[in-house]
């Protein structure tokens, strides 16, 4: 994995081997951010982004400029190793170790970018759970996106606040806006 742009342009991270990950590909990350960088300033923004993984995401916001990123995920080895690298680069990324779903329902923040890369073998009502709990809990700003990645075979058209959708390789990035 790599940071694609910003402060840190080229830099490769190496996750370790052992966790439940599968990043965002260079390709579709360039891709997403050619899309993103034509509605907002990096350097004005704040992310919370959901299923966080490696934090992958987070550092392409951060390289970028972002100061204000909120990176959720389950799994204790996924936050350590965000941590670790946030404190190597010195990007201001706050980590929550939580099921996504709760920290959705409890959640007292708001963002201008909500990312979401959940498994891609996530049931259909749990991928329709991720734009009801942000816009129900008033967790996107006004003039916000929510982004949730997944596979070609997932169709999330049909729900609420649904934009457009955008494909690249076996990878799909489904815009929702107020």
């Amino acid at each position: 994995m790599r940071i694609i742009s910003g402060k840190y342009k080229g830099k490769r991270l190496m996750a370790p081997a052992k966790l439940p990950v599968r990043p965002t590909t260079d390709f579709a990350k360039e891709a997403l951010f050619n899309i993103i960088n034509n509605h907002y300033y990096f350097d004005e923004v704040s992310l919370l982004d959901l299923f966080a993984g490696t934090g992958n995401i987070s550092y392409e916001f951060a390289s970028r400029g972002c100061e204000n990123i909120t990176a959720v995920d389950a799994h204790l080895g996924c936050i350590q190793y965000i941590n670790k690298i946030s404190a190597e680069l010195n990007f201001n990324i706050t980590t929550v170790k939580s099921d996504v779903f709760k920290f959705l329902q409890k959640a007292k923040l708001e963002a201008d970018i909500v990312f979401a890369d959940p498994p891609y073998d996530l049931s259909f009502e749990d991928f329709a759970r991720i734009p009801d709990f942000v816009f129900s809990n008033h967790l996107l700003s006004e003039e916000g996106m929510l982004v949730i990645e997944h596979s070609t075979h997932t169709d999330l058209s049909a729900l609420s606040n649904f934009s457009y959708s955008k494909k690249y390789g076996g990878s799909v990035f489904s815009f929702f806006e107020r």
